[in-house]
């Protein structure tokens, strides 16, 4: 069974099927257009936006023996070998495992010599931040003045571990957290050319849950495929993540303000029950604190022709309550939220935050 999972099997093949790095991919292209090709890079980001990635793209259209200015034609022998990670002049090196002095020096004797195939020996370096201070020298006597034939390029996660003799000698890139609007777009065409059935809403809660990484949301979707067996929704994805619905964290926040101590604790101990993270209740109150902030400051910001059960409900709240209120409402969630690590029990520690707000609150609400 050769089975290749979604990381692996739709990572880009050109620079133009990358996402969210726009102005990174722009540089590249106009790199090759204009044919100034700097001789070491930096690629710097948390993990799954794009590093390796964009760094291996870049060494296959250096040593493509048929490329149309920034496109390799992944039709060379080259770019075979390449794509079957078995080209003699790209070497990738683990930092991590290789930090003494003595194995960089070994690696970077073999770049004076001449490439075996391609037009460059390319070294791509992951986690450089990892390298000893004698390793940094070794590498930064030869990024002083590398062989034409050589090319450099880094790649770190924790770019202030790098001394700055390095950084000043590459051409630094520093890749942003991927937009989860990009990234649900991406996860749906995949989706679709895989022929697995979705929810719009699934994919976007696989999207904001990945924090801008790429890689996560395509290891999530993965893992959601086998769990849902290829049918994706939103309920399912809730419950394979632990993640409370904001509609659900809504009722909540409407027991509190009818002042409904029972009806708290009931809502809580459904939550218990589904084996939901208990940290996401405060997290998800917090978050609509903020949406009825918003609302209250920047009405403008609520597009009466969008109308929602959720939206509706939030504007009630706004309408009832003071600014200075929401913020001692904040303030107590955010406080319970700091200490639940302090009560005997994360259970605990919710039921007596939320009855703490049910106790600041004045007046009952009107729903």
């Amino acid at each position: 069974m050769n089975y290749k999972i979604l990381a692996r099997k739709w990572r880009p093949k050109n620079f133009s099927e990358v996402i969210g790095q726009d102005y990174i991919i722009k540089t590249i292209k106009n790199s090759f257009i204009l044919n100034k090709i700097h001789q070491s890079w930096i690629f710097c980001g948390t993990r799954g936006i794009g590093k390796t990635t964009i760094a291996r793209l870049l060494a296959q259209v250096l040593n493509c023996s048929d490329r149309k200015e920034e496109r390799a034609c992944h039709i060379c022998s080259n770019c075979q070998d390449i794509t079957n990670n078995c080209f003699p002049d790209i070497s990738e090196i683990d930092a991590a495992s290789k930090t003494k002095v003595e194995e960089i020096k070994e690696i970077l004797e073999t770049a004076q010599y001449m490439p075996i195939k391609g037009k460059f020996k390319i070294y791509i370096i992951d986690e450089i931040h990892m390298l000893s201070k004698y390793s940094f020298n070794a590498l930064l006597k030869i990024l002083e003045e590398p062989p034409k034939h050589v090319k450099f390029i880094l790649l770190t996660t924790e770019i202030n571990k790098l001394p700055d003799t390095i950084i000043s000698r590459c051409i630094f890139f520093h890749l942003k957290l991927i937009n989860y609007l990009d990234i649900k777009q991406h996860l749906k065409k995949i989706l679709k050319l895989e022929k697995i059935d979705f929810e719009s809403s699934a994919l976007k809660i696989i999207s904001e849950y990945s924090n801008g990484s790429i890689r996560d949301a395509l290891n999530l979707t993965e893992q959601i495929i086998l769990f849902s067996n290829q049918n994706i929704t939103k309920k399912l994805t809730l419950n394979m993540l632990g993640m409370l619905d904001k509609h659900y964290a809504l009722k909540i926040i409407i027991s509190v303000f009818k002042k409904n101590a029972v009806k708290i604790i009931n809502l809580l101990n459904y939550l218990y029950d589904e084996n939901i993270n208990l940290e996401q209740v405060l997290i998800k109150i917090l978050k609509i604190f903020y949406d009825i902030a918003i609302l209250k400051k920047i009405p403008q910001n609520n597009d009466k022709n969008i109308f929602s059960k959720y939206k509706n409900q939030i504007f009630k709240i706004s309408t009832q309550i003071t600014y200075e209120e929401l913020q001692n409402y904040y303030k107590i969630i955010l406080h319970g939220k700091k200490i639940l690590y302090l009560f005997p029990s994360i259970k605990m520690g919710i039921e007596i935050t939320l009855l703490n707000l049910l106790h600041s609150v004045k007046n009952k609400l009107i729903f």
